[in-house]
């Protein structure tokens, strides 16, 4: 049970070896960096904007928004949300691969 538990344990933190994030980042780098910065405005300046002008024309209440949507921090929901809805969008149908096995 312990040998089955750090197999995967090692096989979680292969995935951030420093080969793999640098092949990462030279496939997708561009992409990836353009994403965390994009949802770095929209988190500390556009949700602030809409949570003013959403106290300013429908409640007051709304402006609790503005410092909660500074301080709070969404990167660890959000990025990976639409990190997958990038590679939905731009990935290429897959064909099934040619066996030979069943003439």
């Amino acid at each position: 049970m312990i040998n089955w538990l750090k197999t995967r344990i090692s096989h979680k933190f292969d995935n951030f070896s420093k080969a793999k994030l640098k092949a990462f980042l030279k496939k997708n780098g561009l992409a990836f960096v353009i994403i965390f910065i994009g949802w770095e405005i929209v988190e500390d300046v556009v949700f602030p904007i809409i949570f003013g002008a959403l106290g300013n024309y429908v409640h007051p209440a709304f402006y609790a928004g503005i410092p909660a949507s500074l301080i709070l921090c969404f990167h660890w929901l959000a990025i990976p949300i639409l990190w997958g809805l990038w590679l939905r969008v731009t990935s290429k149908p897959q064909k099934p691969p040619d066996l030979d096995c069943c003439e």
